[in-house]
């Protein structure tokens, strides 16, 4: 059985860091995994993003999309987005059979922290900083990020290190989909 999961949180809490924890950590029991990560995927579907709702709207449904069918050709899925609004992370869960949410929760000054110390490959650099130009649009800032109303998941990134968080959600991946035979 195949699945997706989809992790959510603020920029800069430590969703990418953690996803890739879990990558490798199942990757190590044998279970390959693709990771979608929309940082990188923005870069082909909106190379130079407005972040502007239309274009979140368009993004955010070919995400789930994808992660759909990769599902439904017997790939298990990462996804790594903020996705701002619940609506996305819905629309997945509609069209998965076997989804699972992570939220990962920081303050906004935690965030700011790591963010304007981080070194990612995709991610737009310097997104808070962007947060006080004219029509920004900043989750957790400018617009509202809708937190998850019932994740499966929820990781508290400033109490617990990102591979204490990882455990957590391995162990859920093996019990709610793999079961003892991993």
């Amino acid at each position: 059985m195949s699945w997706v999961i989809w992790f959510t949180g603020l920029p800069g809490c430590g969703k990418t860091t953690i996803a890739q924890l879990v990558g490798t950590l199942l990757e190590e029991k044998g279970i390959v995994v693709k990771y979608l990560q929309l940082d990188e995927i923005r870069r082909v579907v909106t190379p130079n993003p407005t972040y502007s709702e239309e274009e979140r709207d368009i993004v955010y449904a070919s995400l789930a999309y994808m992660a759909k069918l990769l599902a439904e050709a017997g790939n298990n899925v990462i996804i790594d987005a903020t996705a701002n609004n619940r609506r996305y992370r819905d629309l997945a869960r509609d069209q998965i059979p076997h989804f699972a949410e992570v939220y990962v929760k920081v303050s906004i000054p935690v965030c700011i922290e790591r963010e304007s110390a981080r070194d990612a490959v995709y991610s737009p650099k310097k997104i808070y900083k962007r947060a006080g130009e004219e029509g920004a649009t900043v989750p957790g800032i400018n617009v509202a990020y809708e937190e998850s109303l019932d994740p499966e998941i929820v990781l508290d990134s400033e109490k617990f290190d990102p591979q204490h968080n990882a455990q957590v959600v391995v162990d859920m991946i093996l019990d709610a989909f793999v079961g003892s035979g991993a």
